[in-house]
């Protein structure tokens, strides 16, 4: 999915490091970065 500079991004969930549910839309109006490492198994 391709969004266009302004647009804000779908909510979504995702699960951290540590098991906790973290859903996008708990940042809205934060700067949010969201950093993916696959298969790294090591805290970042």
């Amino acid at each position: 999915m391709a969004l266009k500079i302004g647009q804000l991004a779908p909510d979504f969930n995702l699960t951290s490091h540590t098991g906790a549910s973290v859903k996008l839309s708990d940042y809205r109006g934060k700067n949010v970065v969201l950093a993916f490492f696959p298969l790294a198994w090591t805290p970042v």
